[in-house]
This record gives C-alpha cells, sequence and structure tokens, in this order.
C-alpha cells in the first residue's frame, strides 16, 4: 500500500465517543479512507459514528477488512487524482481477493454520478455528499450481496444534515465543527456548489449542541469550518449571525481555543471584529482565502470584492485585534493574468507580510465558468508563478518566526514525537491543524491535550521549538 494513503485507525477511545447507545455485535470490518478538507472529515466522522452505532468494526488494515469505503474529494485535479488513486488501491485488492467490496463517497461521486461507475465498474457502491445518512443501509446490500441499487444520491437539503454521534479521527482534544453546507458565492473557478449545494445555514442551537457535545467529549480546540464562515446566518434568519453564534460558542465549558477558518471578506462586520478581540477563548487568528488583489482578476473570479475593500478590512483587522495572525491563499495564472498583474499580486504580498499563506495554481475545472474564459495561461508559467510567489511568502513566514524567539507563548500539545523521550509536538494560536507549521516542545509532565506555557527558544523554517515554563493546564 501507497504510505501516504489515509487508511484511519480505530480511535483508541472510540467506546467513549459513540454519544450515546452501544453498538451491537460486529456485523462486519471495514476499513476507511478520509481524502479532502476539514468539512469532508467531519463528513467521514459522522459515517463512521453510524457504521460504529450500527455494528461495523473498523480496523486499520485494508486486508484485514470485509470494505473499503473512500471518502472522496472532488474540487481539483490534484485531489480528484488522490481520489482516483485511493479507489484504484482498494478496487485492485478487491480484484485480488482481499476485500469483499468498495464504496465510494463523497464529493467526487457527487460530482460524477454514474460516470464513476462506467469508469470504474467493479465499485459497488456510490454515496453521494448527501447521501451520507444512508452508509450503514449500503454496507448492509454490500455484505448482503444485494445489487439491485447501487447509488445513493439525495438532493442538497434546504436544512444541513447533523453532525452528532460522530466517531471522531482527530486527536481527543481537538475538533472541527461544521456550522454550514453549500456555498453561494458561485466563484468562476469553483465547482463546490455543484457539489454541495447552495448555502444552507445549520440553526445555531444545533451548534451549540454540537460544541457541547464535543467539549464534553475531552475538546478543547474548536476548529469552526465552512465553505464561507461570515455568511453563517443569511439565508436562514435574513443576516448574518456569526456574532451571535461566537458569543454563545464563548459559554461553553471546557473549550479553551476557538478557531475561524474560511472567513469571506465579505460580511465582516465591525461588531464581528470586536468580539473577536474582546473574546476569552476565540484565538487571536483568522484564515481568510482571497485569492489574487488585482481588481481585474478579481471581477473575473466573482469574487465581488475590491482591492480598496480589501485592504481598508485587512488595515481595519490588524488595528483591532492584538497579535493578530492572518492566513490566507492565493492562486496564480487564473486565465487573463498578465506578468502586471502578477507583479501586483506578489507586491501585494510582500508589502501585507502574511504570517500564513498558501499558493495554488489555477485548476482548470470543466463545469465552471472560468472553464470558458479566453486566455488560459500555460502550465510552466502557472508553476513558475507560484513559485516566485512562494518564495516571498516564505522569506516572510520565516522571519515572523524568527520574530516569535523569547516570547512566552501558550501551546496545546498534539502528540508525542515518535521514538523520543519527553520531545512533544504542539501548536500555538497560530497554526492551525494539518495546514501550519508545529512547535516542538522538549519536558517533563506533558501529555496530548494539555496546554502548556513555553518560551520559545528557536525557530527552525516553518516551525518554532519552546520550552515549558510554567506549570500545563
Amino acid at each position: 500500500m501507497t504510505p501516504e494513503l489515509p487508511i484511519l485507525a480505530p480511535p483508541a477511545a472510540a467506546k467513549s465517543r459513540r454519544a450515546g447507545g452501544h453498538a451491537a455485535a460486529s456485523k462486519g470490518k471495514y476499513c476507511f479512507i478520509s481524502l479532502g478538507c476539514p468539512k469532508n472529515l467531519v463528513d467521514s466522522e459522522r459515517m463512521l459514528g453510524m457504521l460504529q452505532l450500527d455494528g461495523y468494526q473498523l480496523v486499520a488494515a485494508p486486508e484485514d477488512a470485509d470494505f473499503a469505503v473512500v471518502n472522496t474529494c472532488g474540487f481539483i485535479e490534484q485531489a480528484r487524482d488522490e481520489s482516483f488513486s485511493a479507489i484504484d488501491e482498494m478496487l485492485e485488492l478487491k480484484r485480488s481477493g482481499k476485500l469483499r467490496g468498495v464504496i465510494v463517497s463523497g464529493c467526487l461521486a457527487e460530482r460524477q454520478k454514474e460516470a464513476l461507475l462506467e469508469e470504474r465498474p467493479d465499485i459497488d457502491h456510490l454515496v453521494g455528499v448527501f447521501g451520507r445518512e444512508h452508509v450503514t443501509k449500503v454496507a448492509d446490500r454490500l455484505l448482503g450481496g444485494l445489487t439491485e441499487q447501487r447509488t445513493v444520491f439525495r438532493p442538497a437539503p434546504t436544512h444541513p444534515l447533523p453532525d452528532t454521534a460522530r466517531l471522531r479521527i482527530t486527536p481527543r482534544h481537538f475538533a472541527f465543527l461544521k456550522i454550514s453546507e453549500g456555498c453561494d458565492r458561485l466563484c468562476t473557478f469553483c465547482a463546490i456548489p455543484k457539489m454541495r449545494g447552495k448555502h444552507a445555514t445549520k440553526p445555531l442551537e444545533e451548534v451549540v449542541a454540537e460544541a457541547r457535545e464535543l467539549a464534553a467529549d475531552g475538546v478543547r480546540e474548536l476548529v469552526i469550518v465552512a465553505q464561507d464562515t461570515t455568511y453563517y446566518g443569511k439565508d436562514l434568519y435574513g443576516e448574518p449571525r456569526l456574532v451571535e453564534l461566537l458569543r454563545e460558542l464563548e459559554t461553553v465549558d471546557g473549550l479553551q481555543w476557538i478557531r475561524l477558518m474560511y472567513l469571506y471578506p465579505m460580511y465582516f462586520s465591525d461588531e464581528l471584529i470586536e468580539t473577536i478581540a474582546a473574546s476569552r477563548r476565540i484565538v487571536p487568528y483568522l484564515d481568510m482565502p482571497l485569492q489574487h488583489i488585482n481588481d481585474t482578476m478579481l471581477r473575473r473570479m466573482q469574487r465581488r470584492v475590491s482591492r480598496a475593500e480589501t485592504e481598508s478590512l485587512l488595515a481595519k483587522l490588524r488595528r483591532a485585534i492584538p497579535n493578530l495572525v492572518l492566513r490566507t491563499t492565493f492562486i496564480t495564472g487564473f486565465p487573463g493574468e498578465t506578468e502586471e498583474q502578477f507583479a501586483e499580486l506578489a507586491d501585494f504580498v510582500a508589502e501585507q507580510r502574511f504570517e500564513r499563506a498558501g499558493v495554488f495554481t489555477y485548476s482548470l475545472e470543466p463545469d465552471t465558468p472560468a472553464a470558458k474564459l479566453p486566455d488560459h495561461v500555460p502550465a510552466d508559467v502557472m508553476e513558475a508563478r507560484r513559485s516566485r510567489l512562494m518564495a516571498i511568502q516564505q522569506q516572510v513566514a520565516f522571519q515572523w518566526n524568527a520574530g516569535q524567539v523569547g516570547r512566552q507563548m501558550d501551546v496545546l500539545i498534539d502528540a508525542a514525537v515518535p521514538g523520543e523521550r519527553d520531545v512533544w509536538i504542539g501548536r500555538s494560536y497560530a497554526d492551525a491543524p494539518d495546514v501550519d507549521g508545529v512547535v516542538y516542545v522538549t519536558g517533563r509532565g506533558l501529555s496530548a491535550g494539555r496546554i502548556a506555557l513555553c518560551e520559545i527558544v528557536a525557530s527552525r523554517g516553518y516551525d518554532l521549538i519552546g520550552a515549558p515554563c510554567g506549570p500545563s493546564r
């Protein structure tokens, strides 16, 4: 098997994470591969929880399983390639007699539907994004040899599906909380609305109830995710309600950090900024994908925000929120991007000095408006521009890290360093799980989920090195 393939191991605390009820006697064994973004990971955890409660047993090795579930990503070409690779590896195990069946779920299944079965007829069942609640019935049909219905696709609901009773695959002390589904933005490069539908807000009381369930299960850091976080509530309540949601989450016992991801620049009100700045638990870290800064590019992308508006918002955020860390993403090589427009973006990145940033080359998605735009940029030019922009950002990030030396910071311990004694991997408020750097901490009496006050003693590229300077909690 490919080492990088994210085949899930059964969580050590699986029995305590069933969120009520007890699993029946084992109906069969399965392995699970979860790909894509944190929103997809929440879907994976929901399916894992349902399978667990229905009596299916999660195993780490596909060779020990009766069937495999591959929860796919279909966002861009690179993600689709990864999904196809995982599917093909599971199908090869099926052909060799080591698996009885393969279920494919998630965004790639939703995007390609029956065409995926035509391309890979050995797939036993397809489960679309909004068919995930039927995964146990699909597993029953597979092991029962029933093949009359191989696909489960449901329309995007007006009310997001529940995300309770999850079998979490993140470390016990942090979790992703999805507050809405779908997106109304219609950016010309993005196919997400075709896969996940229009924006649908999860009612505030349901989000808070899920947060309390997670906190009761040991979560200390709650990572808020959505396709468009600042839009939360607009469709359901007639106005954005993120401020009200954050104030409610602030009252949840057990939570130490609340981290905000996927914040669109629109609907970023003064009240929202003040709420974040005054909070005891919302960390001063904001993830705000910008994609470009040239006004012509922003219009072609249909971002509905200008350079002037973006710069005004960034300045306001910096003034209002002490020690703010901003994370963003950019696209190079969008159709029609000239060298001058790219140079404007490069100058902007150098001037703004984002603490965290990712850069991606434009991915041509056949069913998006951008695919029909003229003047597509050659692949080698896109990649060269990406490298140039990343070089600028790397220098900024390394300098920011070097500036943290001598500073005291809370570090949330994630895990022990394998093979090392009393060496731990943790994260500061400036580091979101899986996408940012880490803090290496050497000290006794630490454990995963503890927060240790550390003095930063050195920086190493994107990572920091810290030493405890107070008791952990």
